[in-house]
C-alpha cells in the first residue's frame, strides 16, 4: 500500500471524488452535506492524499488546516473493492502522524450520523477520537456527528 500527496489532477481521482459526493448527496440532505468537491479540495490549506495498492486507487483522505494548532479530516473514502483491508486505518495513522509532525494539537472531523457511517464511527473511536461539539463553522445538525482527538507531540 502506498500513500502519497495527490495534486488532484488525475481523472481517476476526479471520478472517485465525484462518486463520494454523489454518495453523500444520496444519504444526507443538501444542508447537511459537508463533502468538498474537487475544486474546494485544491485550496492551499488542504493536503490531500491518495492510497494506492498495486497501481489501483484504494482510497483517499485530506486534512484542512483550521489554524496553526487545529486541523480537520476531510474526504476520507475507501474504494468499495478495498473495504475491510486496512486502507482507512493506514491512511488515518498517516494523517495523525503528519498532523503531529505539523504541530497540530487537535484533529477534528464531521461525519454523518446515519447507519451508513457506523463503520467510520468505529474506525475513529478505535484511533482515540471522541464525540464533541461542533467546531469551526459547523452547527448542531441531526445528520452530523463531530469527533476530535487531542494530539501528542514528542518533547
Amino acid at each position: 500500500m502506498r500513500i502519497e500527496v495527490d495534486d488532484l489532477s488525475s481523472p481517476l481521482i476526479a471520478e472517485f471524488l465525484e462518486q463520494h459526493i454523489e454518495d453523500m448527496k444520496s444519504i444526507s440532505p443538501p444542508e447537511s452535506k459537508h463533502a468538498l468537491d474537487l475544486d474546494a479540495l485544491k485550496s492551499p490549506e488542504i493536503t490531500f492524499w491518495s492510497v494506492w495498492y498495486q497501481n489501483k486507487l484504494a482510497g483517499c483522505g485530506a486534512i484542512k488546516e483550521l489554524d496553526n494548532t487545529h486541523a480537520e479530516i476531510k474526504s476520507m473514502r475507501t474504494a468499495s473493492g478495498f473495504r475491510k483491508k486496512g486502507v482507512a486505518s493506514s491512511l488515518l495513522k498517516h494523517i495523525i502522524k503528519i498532523s503531529e509532525e505539523r504541530g497540530y494539537k487537535r484533529l477534528s472531523l464531521e461525519t454523518g450520523s446515519m447507519p451508513f457511517f457506523l463503520a467510520a464511527h468505529r474506525l475513529y473511536e478505535k484511533f482515540g477520537f471522541e464525540y464533541c461539539e461542533p467546531f469551526a463553522n459547523y452547527t448542531e445538525d441531526p445528520y452530523s456527528k463531530f469527533m476530535c482527538k487531542t494530539l501528542e507531540h514528542e518533547a
